[in-house]
């Protein structure tokens, strides 16, 4: 469990927040020297980096939180009904949702950090005794943050300035310009490989990193390499050509090399100490797949009893809403739901519904990645209105005396919520909207399947030689297996199926179909289908508008003892070719049915009302695959936007 968490609830001496993180004076009086040569004052500095993760508008509340990422094939963020500029690809330089006056936003707050790496790193490797592993560490640690912080920026914005240097060392880094991202790529490879070099595995970090999944590792270097250059290998918009959709970033030589490297550094992570045992398995009756998100909301935090690589940590009850908007929606269920001490939760995060479809008949990642309900506690008024067709439903229940009870109500097709954080499944009571779960950043499944798309040579289809002799069908068969699907062939094809199952809802597939170059054809096909889906015609013919669904008594997931709880147990009609109405259906034996797909002011899958891109504007799915600078970061003839954004 985490307690005592590292990051918060430090004075950070060295490093007060400045209003222009572009200021070239030294925030403070302390003699650097002297901050560099003591392992406590290093560690408060290391510790001004993290706090960037929870500034307003960056990780706390918007890039873990629904604001980037989304939309895609198989993802939807439900904020104002889906129709955030940032969502459907509309986005402009003005966006008040992602940032403010002040630059309060992930731009400045990633300079920001970027900037107290800069200093860090230049002053432990000026005056720092790198004998000393706890000062190794730190370097190795701010080599490493820094480098996530640029493979963000050039995730969401492209080319953005290369400052590797602090500002005290080279006042005139602050008129860097936008520079080529396969500059920034390059030096990242450079980076973590010296973060690889003074980072030791997990459980030889010193201090309080010692087994920590908050804290880098070895692997942690290693994964985020591998991530890089997967990224580096791929396409992207460009500047001059982005119209036309996007282009390889490398030539065929370049990307064998960065496949390679991407095998090499599996490879090292694959025989480090039990590193190869992250893939979690079944246990006590619960997926081992499942096992991963219940162990990030009960905030367990120790390496070896987690899939997590790194993630990154924020403080229990007081920075963090990740839970709060990646879970299942809990409208009214105060002290009814487990946990839920703070009552509703946003909820942002919508899995599009073909995606139920595409999963392989018992595969355990269908049920944890998406749930088609809401929890509620009351007395089954929204439920039903009618007490007969409550107490039906719910025998157990006193509706005559109007006793409250939590259950699940089925959500319409276009509601079923991303699901892998639940509020039933935290360790602790949650108290706010920061609950302070950590957010995961890549996971050993992830370092699976980059492995096995490297030996195929990626979307380019450059294979390297594999000096290793790392088993990409292998590899691909582990994650499947441990989902409890029979092995498929490992393509290219099959491989972007794969990655569409194992990471749903961790705002990883957008920036997969970008580096794989197929985002616009990608979503324009996944429109096709819902189109079908709403009609149930092609491969959606034959469906009904209405399920059929009973509830199971489950009072592990009610508050306290006495609260009756209940889920959803026996689902008809929502599977293809169940039509009609179950052959046990009646109404006396609990059975009920819900319309999912309709209401009389209209069909929930119409395209006038669920969109995951502007339909009348196909050409923003190139154009607006990067997010603009905003305006308040503007203001300098280094920055400008490109891609047809206004300056």
């Amino acid at each position: 469990m985490k307690t005592n968490k590292f990051i918060w609830g430090i004075i950070v001496a060295f490093f007060a927040t400045s209003c222009n993180f572009l200021e070239s004076e030294s925030p403070s009086a302390m003699d650097v020297e002297a901050v560099f040569k003591s392992p406590v004052l290093t560690g408060q500095a290391i510790a001004g980096v993290y706090d960037v993760f929870g500034g307003d508008r960056g990780y706390r509340n918007r890039l873990a939180c629904s604001y980037a990422g989304l939309n895609t094939d198989i993802e939807r963020g439900y904020k104002g009904q889906g129709r955030g500029e940032y969502n459907i690809y509309t986005i402009t330089p003005v966006c008040s949702d992602l940032t403010n006056a002040e630059g309060k936003d992930a731009w400045g707050h990633f300079n920001v950090g970027i900037e107290r790496c800069n200093k860090i790193i230049e002053g432990i490797e000026g005056y720092a005794d790198l004998n000393d592993k706890q000062m190794s560490y730190y370097l190795g640690e701010a080599y490493f943050l820094r480098s996530f912080l640029y493979l963000e920026m050039v995730k969401l914005w492209g080319d953005v300035p290369a400052r590797f240097e602090s500002l005290e060392k080279n006042p005139e880094g602050a008129k860097t310009p936008k520079t080529n991202r396969n500059v920034i790529y390059e030096q990242l490879r450079v980076d973590l490989k010296k973060a690889a070099q003074y980072l030791p595995w997990s459980n030889a970090c010193p201090g309080t990193a010692l087994n920590k999944t908050d804290r880098p590792s070895k692997a942690s270097a290693l994964a985020l390499l591998m991530r890089n250059d997967m990224f580096y290998a791929g396409k992207s918009i460009r500047p001059d050509s982005y119209m036309n959709g996007p282009v390889e970033n490398v030539d065929a030589n370049k990307c064998k090399e960065l496949y390679e490297e991407v095998l090499s550094s599996f490879s090292e992570i694959m025989n480090g100490p039990g590193e190869d045992a992250k893939l979690l398995q079944d246990k006590d009756g619960i997926s081992g797949f499942e096992r991963v998100f219940r162990n990030v909301c009960a905030d367990v935090n120790d390496y070896y009893n987690s899939e997590m690589i790194w993630e990154i940590p924020f403080n229990i009850n007081s920075r963090g809403q990740v839970l709060q908007y990646n879970c299942p929606k809990s409208q009214d269920a105060l002290k009814g739901l487990k946990n839920n001490t703070s009552g509703s939760t946003n909820s942002a995060v919508m899995i599009v519904p073909t995606l139920y479809y595409d999963f392989a008949e018992g595969d355990v990642r269908r049920d944890v990645t998406m749930a088609p309900f809401q929890w509620i506690y009351d007395t089954g008024t929204k439920f039903n209105k009618d007490a007969d067709k409550v107490h039906a439903a719910f025998p157990s229940v006193n509706v005559a005396g109007k006793e409250k009870f939590l259950y699940q109500k089925m959500q319409n097709i276009a509601e079923f919520y991303a699901a892998k954080y639940r509020v039933e499944w935290m360790s602790r009571e949650r108290q706010g909207n920061d609950d302070g779960v950590n957010f995961p950043i890549i996971r050993y499944a992830d370092v699976l399947l980059m492995a096995a798309e490297a030996t195929l040579g990626g979307i380019t289809g450059a294979v390297p030689d594999n000096l290793h002799g790392v088993d990409g069908q292998k590899c691909f068969d582990r994650v499947r297996q441990r989902a409890g699907v029979a092995t498929r062939e490992l393509t290219m094809a099959n491989i972007q199926e794969e990655r569409k199952f194992e990471f749903a809802g961790e705002y990883i597939r957008k920036y997969d179909l970008m580096r794989w170059g197929i985002l616009k054809p990608t979503l324009e096909a996944a429109h096709t289908r819902i189109e079908n889906m709403n009609l149930h015609q092609d491969e959606f013919a034959g469906m009904n508008d209405t399920i059929y669904f009973k509830y199971k008594a489950a009072n592990e997931y009610a508050y306290a003892d006495g609260i009756k709880g209940f889920v959803i147990d026996s689902i008809y009609g929502l599977k293809k070719g169940e039509k009609g109405k179950p052959a046990t259906y009646s109404a006396e034996n609990g059975w009920t049915s819900k319309c999912i797909y309709a209401e009389e002011d209209g069909r929930f899958l119409s395209s006038s009302s669920y969109m995951l891109f502007d339909r009348e504007h196909p050409e923003n799915l190139n154009s607006r695959q990067l997010w603009p600078i905003f305006n308040v970061n503007l203001g300098s003839e280094n920055l400008w936007n490109d891609y047809g954004y206004p300056n």
